[in-house]
């Protein structure tokens, strides 16, 4: 009998930026809202997504460790609101032994009585964060920092090295702790004694972590990383000033349009005028600094695809914002569950659309 294994075409993943672009502008939509139905379906789809497109490298299981840290940042929140105080409501939960703090700590207070309405306040907050840190988590899952180094531009080298490495510092730490707990278990060593975990399963992690660091910093020497290229001072001057005048913009005017202070023209004005002047330094520096690639990352359809379904879930937040924002930041007192903003909800849901346009090259086998 003769058996043939086939592999279906293959092809290059979706872009880095894409899965970047896509996680950040699904965070975008977590920062302007405090609805848990929505916020809770935000980690829904980004868990989706997270297991139909992820591959079989070592960064790919980091979603698992922001889940972790997610949940970790509203059990926080919600201690700091039984410690601290914070939002009052009538439904008193129970009373703490409280200590009296003087007027210019008003707003603040040590014990006292903790009510329903507080509870709830904090636990939406801390939700908050936790979906935008799981957003951050999806993208490391998702993006490759090796492909995302070759694709920043090569004005920004020196800085894309600093942020690839910073970004993989995490997914490298899930892959070392996985490698060190199977060769425990390789050597029947599943002891849980804290004592014993950290001698065996931490200080192996952090030294496998120290020499990986340095593999890596020898490596980029001897590929030329931070050499010094033959610009002049002034040229090298302006450009650096015009890249941190559009980085200072973008930062001002994300900050501006994520708040409700600044009225929406000026944000959209003042995030325009930053991305003007960031993409001038860089497109000015990139002529002057050496930088070749052997194969150049296209941007194609797919990747388009889904950085546009990242967009409709801000759009979407937007929309419910306008027309029914006291869906988006619904109140806690009285104590009622909130309806689920319709648009936002749609919006949200577009952004799984990565799961059926990019998912993962499967392995058919025939006989």
């Amino acid at each position: 009998m003769n058996a043939s294994i086939g592999v279906g075409p293959r092809r290059r993943g979706t872009h880095p930026v894409a899965w970047w672009g896509w996680a950040l502008l699904l965070a975008t939509a977590a920062s302007r809202t405090a609805n848990p139905w929505l916020l809770l379906l935000i980690v829904a789809v980004s868990g989706l997504v997270v297991t139909w497109c992820r591959g079989d490298e070592p960064w790919s299981g980091a979603y698992r460790v922001f889940l972790l840290i997610g949940a970790t940042a509203i059990a926080v929140r919600m201690m700091f609101y039984i410690v601290f105080g914070g939002a009052e409501g009538t439904t008193v939960l129970f009373e703490l032994p409280s200590i009296r703090l003087p007027e210019w700590a008003a707003g603040f207070r040590l014990g006292g009585a903790v009510s329903a309405e507080g509870a709830l306040a904090a636990v939406w907050d801390g939700l908050r964060l936790a979906t935008l840190l799981v957003c951050v988590g999806a993208a490391n899952a998702l993006a490759s920092p090796r492909r995302l180094l070759r694709s920043v531009p090569a004005a920004l080298y020196e800085v894309s090295v600093a942020v690839v490495v910073a970004l993989s510092v995490a997914p490298q730490l899930v892959s070392g702790v996985a490698r060190i707990r199977r060769a425990r278990a390789l050597r029947g060593n599943m002891s849980r004694n804290p004592v014993n975990v950290m001698r065996t399963v931490v200080v192996p992690v952090l030294h496998d972590a120290l020499d990986r660091s340095l593999a890596l910093a020898a490596a980029m020497a001897s590929r030329g990383h931070g050499r010094a290229a033959g610009v002049p001072t002034a040229t090298r001057r302006a450009t650096s000033a015009s890249l941190l005048i559009g980085l200072l913009g973008l930062c001002a005017g994300a900050y501006a349009l994520l708040g409700t202070a600044t009225p929406a023209p000026a944000a959209w004005s003042l995030l325009t005028l930053g991305a003007a002047a960031a993409v001038f330094g860089i497109v000015f520096a990139s002529r002057r600094v050496p930088h070749t690639r052997y194969r150049t990352d296209v941007f194609g359809p797919r990747d388009w695809a889904v950085l546009l379904s990242g967009a409709a879930a801000v759009a979407g937040t937007v929309l419910s914002g306008m027309a029914e924002p006291g869906t988006i930041w619904p109140a806690t007192s009285p104590l009622a569950a909130p309806p689920l903003p319709l648009y936002a909800a749609c919006g949200v849901l577009i952004a799984a659309a990565p799961a059926v346009v990019a998912p993962t090259r499967t392995r058919t086998g025939t006989g």
